[in-house]
């Protein structure tokens, strides 16, 4: 005779414990996966970048190929492209902030003293003293110089490193795209070839829309606040804007800062009221990015709210800085679009995944 065992837990309490059990598992692996990354960032940094230039190229190297150029020099063509629009583009920018740094730090010690003057607070008087120690370290600098030019070296011959290294990775992405797919059925385990193939496949494409919706989306602002720049006569407009096309590529901060640069040189050269008009100018351009240009060009990528956006690059921006802050939304793409598919293969009904159940 044989007598059922009562079980010693509730079916809900079993299922959420198996369901925290699986939370648990996942978050450890991807634990140690971002441990792994920042142990070999040396080689996963260039990796990245490479990956997410290949998504940006990618339609221009196509281009090149349907007209029947070889895949090769396709690649190499659009490499060149690159660097002559970055290198350019950081050029622009570089020279245009050197132009106007003693301007910059001058407005923040006028913007202390017209608050002080106007509104009586006396905390306004930091602004002016940080202003002044600017200025102070500024000028101390070059005494000092010499004793940090190796460090310098250092983290320049790695930047340097990192972007050759990335660029020649972006060159081979490109040239052997078409064996990408038979290279992840050849890695995958039997049988779970086709699904490698589509998360991969949902994966680059949620990174190539972010990084080309970006890109539109950066050029709009970028040529929209030029010309509102130009029309206010604001010095060094062209670089501000070309300040603007960089920094869209962190969403929501990278505006922050390029539109406060852009307010304190028009601040510190025309007065605070072409400020305010700056201001005003740079507001317009956020809004009719937020409420037109995102929900039209972005519409068929990866959509994810702006708090998660702030959240992935806060963690971003602890594990690997500002380098970590670029790659965080692209990265975070990717995992949604894996998680989409996973989501579209194994959560409807026909092909539903089994519950985990640790009761076995």
């Amino acid at each position: 005779m044989t007598t059922s065992q009562k079980p010693l837990l509730p079916e809900a309490a079993r299922r959420t414990a198996a369901w925290c059990a699986v939370v648990l598992l996942v978050t450890g692996v991807a634990a140690v996966g971002v441990w792994l990354c920042i142990i070999f960032q040396t080689a996963v940094t260039p990796v990245l970048l490479a990956l997410l230039g290949t998504a940006l190229l990618g339609p221009v190297h196509g281009w090149l190929v349907r007209r029947r150029v070889n895949r090769a020099l396709a690649a190499m063509l659009t490499c060149v492209a690159l660097v002559a629009v970055v290198g350019g583009t950081g050029y622009i920018v570089v020279a245009a902030l050197i132009d106007t740094g003693d301007q910059i730090v001058s407005s923040l010690g006028d913007a202390g003293n017209w608050i002080r003057e106007h509104f009586g607070i006396t905390q306004a008087s930091d602004i002016g003293s940080a202003a002044d120690s600017a200025k102070s370290l500024i000028s101390k600098w070059g005494a000092s110089a010499a004793s940090g030019v190796i460090a310098g070296l250092s983290v320049l011959a790695s930047l340097l490193a990192t972007s050759v290294l990335a660029l020649l990775l972006t060159f081979f992405f490109l040239k052997d795209s078409d064996r990408a797919v038979g290279l992840a059925h050849s890695i995958a385990p039997r049988g779970i070839g086709d699904i490698v193939e589509a998360m991969g496949r949902r994966a680059f494409e949620a990174v190539e829309g972010f990084m080309r919706g970006t890109t539109i989306i950066a050029l709009i602002d970028a040529v929209c606040i030029t010309v509102g720049l130009l029309i206010l006569r604001v010095p060094g407009a062209v670089g501000l804007g070309a300040l603007v096309f960089i920094t869209a590529y962190i969403p929501y901060l990278g505006a922050t800062l390029s539109g406060a640069v852009a307010v304190l040189v028009a601040l510190a050269d025309r007065g605070w009221v072409i400020g305010l008009w700056t201001l005003g100018v740079i507001l317009a351009v956020q809004q009719l990015e937020g409420n037109v240009l995102q929900p039209m060009i972005q519409s068929r990528t990866v959509q994810m709210h702006p708090a998660m956006v702030m959240l992935a690059i806060t963690a971003g921006a602890s594990v690997a800085g500002i380098l970590g802050m670029l790659l965080a939304v692209p990265v975070t793409a990717a995992a949604f679009g894996i998680i989409g598919e996973l989501k579209k293969r194994y959560g409807s009904g026909e092909s539903s995944a089994p519950e985990p159940d640790f009761d076995s």
